[in-house]
């Protein structure tokens, strides 16, 4: 299956052509670019140019098939591949392992152990990815989504904790990369979680610091707003919360609007299955009400 990952340098691939600082590839889904250090320990066992470049082609082939894999939703075929490489210290597959191990965590075929151990697994290949590349904006959002997870297995007071942390990671994820809807998108779904946190959780926030996170509703919908600005209709659930986020705030007109959107989305996933069907009930709840 995999004999293509491990092919010589192609012949236009002339080794004194390759820079001695490093080597750009292009890594389709989440990032531009990467560059590889030709010098520095990592992936590589040795500086031998010729080697070089077959390890830079061997990374390079692994990230394209990671993608098409995962583009075609093939979730286990993906984590079978990317788990041979898991003593890699390349940040770009690093994330894509966080990825993979956090996409079958969701499946509904995994046990609840095995949900656990690949959400812990998720979070040190995330932390592993930014401990090689803090510059990487998916390194910092992987890390801030699987940070997120494992707060549901530590307790309430984690998980107030990590809130800041996870904050953090999603505005440098942003910062980074201004134009990712994504990362913008995820930005939005912790200010409307903060905003709607239950009052036991703000009363212990409270007692445990001086600062608790706040958010508002208005806010979580600045960055629903911008992520559709930055990317229109990127996404079925940033319509479906515009469209809650609307409804929290008591505008129906826009929540209707939003709501429909969001019900229409044409489906390519069980997500967006799901999606549509919420934001179907929520349309009749409201309307029957009128």
């Amino acid at each position: 299956m995999h004999a293509k990952l491990f092919q010589s340098c192609p012949a236009l691939c002339n080794p004194l052509d390759c820079s001695p600082s490093g080597y750009i590839l292009n890594s389709g889904t989440e990032s531009t670019s990467l560059t590889i250090p030709a010098l520095a320990g990592g992936f590589f066992t040795t500086s031998t140019p010729e080697k070089l470049c077959v390890e830079v082609f061997k990374i390079e082939e692994v990230l394209e098939q990671a993608d098409y894999l995962y583009e075609s939703g093939e979730t286990e075929k993906l984590y079978q591949l990317l788990t041979q490489y898991k003593e890699s210290e390349d940040a770009e597959l690093l994330w894509r392992l966080a990825r993979a191990s956090r996409d079958v965590a969701q499946l509904s075929g995994t046990s609840e152990e095995e949900k656990k151990f690949l959400v812990y697994e998720a979070l040190e290949y995330a932390k592993r990815a930014l401990e090689k590349n803090e510059s990487s904006r998916a390194a910092h959002k992987w890390y801030a989504i699987c940070i997120g997870d494992v707060g549901d297995y530590e307790g309430t007071k984690a998980k107030i904790a990590n809130a800041y942390i996870i904050k953090e990671h999603f505005e440098k994820a942003i910062e980074l990369n201004p134009k990712d809807a994504t990362s913008i998108h995820l930005m939005g779904i912790w200010c409307y979680t903060v905003a709607e946190m239950p009052w036991y959780q703000r009363r212990i926030a409270k007692v445990l610091f001086a600062t608790p996170p706040s958010s508002t509703y208005e806010e979580a919908l600045g960055y629903f707003h911008r992520a559709e600005q930055v990317d229109p209709n990127f996404y079925s659930k940033n319509l479906l919360l515009l469209g809650k986020t609307y409804l929290k705030l008591h505008n129906k007109k826009f929540a209707a609007f939003w709501l429909t959107k969001a019900k229409d989305y044409p489906v390519h996933t069980e997500e967006d299955k799901q999606i549509q069907t919420e934001a179907a009930q929520l349309l009749t709840g409201f309307s029957d009400k009128n």
